[in-house]
């Protein structure tokens, strides 16, 4: 998924400047989750994994992709749809039929059709354009139907979790963006343009009891215990809900009461203080001296609002710090009209061993 900080591009980089300077354990505490790409990373390496968002569409992907450690298996579901499903393999896995059948349904004018097509939006003076009438309709079907199977009891909650994990992941393929939903293409994109087809998302297992949590991760310093707590906040004053309110709409499935050109939808309760220069420094200061961990890992930008020297600053009242930093390009939906005179920025890793 396409995600302002995304770091599934250099989690890896990051990994091994943990690693030289042998900033290890058992336990991995991913603070601002996002799309779940670290806290997969580690996952994966065998760390017990707690991750945590304010935006739900972040805790659909972390309970398919984190706290889930089984392969669905749809037992209650597939004698009902088997047969429907265009998949009939053998070889093929109960998700991809499940996933198979969900793609034959017929386009319902649903909320996503009624607000974010040209063709569910013809009355404004701007019809929106963030996807096909046809694809619209779509996802209000397969959402719909999800919606149905777990409300009748024909799917376990991780099996909803992958479904609308896979609906999400899918999404994003074929909207009319160029990255973030806080505007759409005048013009198509080509891909915009192809019909819908649902993908299957990576089922990662590693045997360890990992939680996930919707939840101001404030709120959980006191009661997660961790060796590593990894924080990777928002680094400008742009908060991240309007970037993707339409995925948070489609996850909640709440038709909100939404405004403007772009049919946003009301986030006050999802605001990160990281977007205020002074109250990020003020929770940056409270995670360095509440969280219960070994170590803090800070993820940052160079670009961000909040400097090195105060960064330093704030962590050193609370143990030795060391920092490197590294170059990557930089997210093109996101680069303050800087793209064609900076395509590159600095990540920042502070790490804080904290004193015992």
């Amino acid at each position: 998924m396409r995600y302002i900080g995304n770091k599934e591009n250099i989690v890896q980089r990051i990994y091994e400047i943990l690693d030289t300077k042998g900033i290890k354990g058992e336990s991995f505490f991913d603070f601002c989750s996002g799309t779940a790409s670290v806290a997969k990373f580690f996952k994966q390496k065998d760390y017990r994994v707690v991750s945590s968002d304010l935006m739900y569409m972040s805790y659909c992907l972390q309970k398919a992709y984190i706290e889930n450690n089984t392969t669905p298996e749809f037992q209650s579901l597939l004698p009902l749809i088997a047969d429907k499903s265009p998949i009939k393999s053998l070889f093929s896995t109960p998700l991809e039929i499940v996933l198979s059948y969900l793609d034959t349904l017929l386009p319902i004018e649903g909320f996503i059709f009624s607000n974010y097509s040209p063709e569910g939006t013809q009355q404004l003076e701007i019809p929106r354009k963030y996807f096909t009438g046809k694809n619209a309709g779509k996802i209000d079907a397969i959402r719909e139907e999800i919606e149905k199977w777990k409300n009748n009891c024909l799917i376990t909650e991780s099996e909803y979790f992958i479904l609308l994990s896979c609906l999400l992941e899918t999404v994003s393929f074929y909207s009319n963006v160029a990255g973030v939903y806080s505007a759409f293409h005048k013009k198509w994109d080509p891909r915009a343009i192809k019909t819908l087809e649902l993908r299957p998302i990576k089922i990662i297992s590693n045997n360890q009891q990992n939680k996930s949590f919707n939840s101001d991760s404030m709120k959980l310093l006191e009661e997660i215990e961790v060796d590593i707590l990894y924080l990777d906040p928002p680094y400008n004053e742009r908060q991240y809900p309007p970037n993707y309110h339409i995925l948070e709409t489609i996850a909640r499935a709440d038709s909100p009461t939404i405004h403007g050109i772009s049919g946003m939808r009301d986030y006050k309760d999802e605001k990160s203080r990281f977007c205020n220069p002074v109250t990020a420094l003020e929770d940056l200061k409270q995670i360095a001296r509440k969280a219960k961990c070994k170590y803090i890992v800070l993820s940052y930008n160079s670009e961000g609002i909040m400097k090195q020297n105060e960064i330093v600053e704030t962590l050193s009242q609370y143990g030795d710090v060391e920092f490197e930093e590294f170059e990557y390009q930089r997210f093109k939906s996101n680069n303050n009209g800087l793209s064609r005179t900076k395509k590159s920025v600095f990540e920042q890793v502070y790490i804080l061993k904290k004193s015992l």
